[in-house]
């Protein structure tokens, strides 16, 4: 079992390697690598998330395209300037990974802690088939004064509850990392299709320095309903 303690942003995956390795940018010195990462749901679908790696970590690997890896770290964002905005981009960061058997992808193994706060009003709402869902922004702290700031969704009783959450609440959730594959309309007229990424809450807790937590647990949720067309850093 892989064993790395994070204190506010721990993601663990298993999941099977999907894409080539590409390289993606150098910082001091060092190579960062990508790669899709497809891991499968308790249902017969599964979600395709991006990885980010350091060259230290991919040596001992070789070609690892197929390969089935348990890998954990952090879920990090960052800005891309594209067409006159800042999109938020959001990538699993690995700090350490070991190939496992085929056996292994049986568990759905998609889980993540996060420990921040909010940082937009949160937006509730109802899906067409009358589903409730109230859309959260948090801001995790990290190193250097950083901090990653990553869309959430909580459902049902808690999604009730996390309507009135106000920003620079302070809370921790459990969940899972989805992808969700959309389609925007371009001021072309031309439909693109895209993929956005949201972390599904299954517990939420609401902390308050000197009292006990205020807790929040759902059974996990296999859906994928819509929330915004693109998440938008402020």
């Amino acid at each position: 079992m892989i064993e790395h303690k994070i204190e506010n942003n721990e993601v663990i995956l298993i999941g099977k390697v999907v894409s080539d390795v590409k390289f993606s940018h150098k910082v001091y010195g060092e190579g960062f690598y990508s790669f899709d990462l497809q891991i499968p749901r308790l249902s017969s679908s599964y979600d395709i998330l991006p990885i980010t790696i350091s060259e230290r970590l991919l040596p001992s690997y070789n070609n690892i395209q197929g390969k089935i890896l348990e890998l954990q770290g952090q879920l990090r964002s960052y800005n891309q300037y594209s067409e006159g905005k800042n999109k938020l981009i959001l990538t699993v960061f690995c700090l350490e990974m070991k190939e496992v058997s085929p056996g292994e992808l049986s568990k759905s193994k998609n889980h993540i802690y996060l420990n921040g706060y909010i940082c937009k009003k949160p937006i509730y709402r109802t899906t067409p088939f009358g589903r409730e869902i109230t859309d959260l922004h948090l801001a995790v702290n990290r190193a250097y004064h950083k901090s990653d700031y990553i869309p959430c969704i909580t459902w049902g009783r808690t999604a009730r509850f996390s309507e009135s959450l106000t920003v620079g609440d302070h809370i921790q959730v459990w969940g899972r990392i989805q992808s969700r594959i959309y389609q925007k309309k371009l001021e072309t007229g031309e439909i693109a299709t895209k993929t956005a990424y949201e972390i599904s809450i299954n517990k939420l807790d609401v902390l308050d320095d000197g009292s006990e937590p205020i807790s929040f647990e759902e059974q996990e949720v296999e859906q994928t309903e819509s929330t915004d067309e693109n998440y938008i850093a402020q």
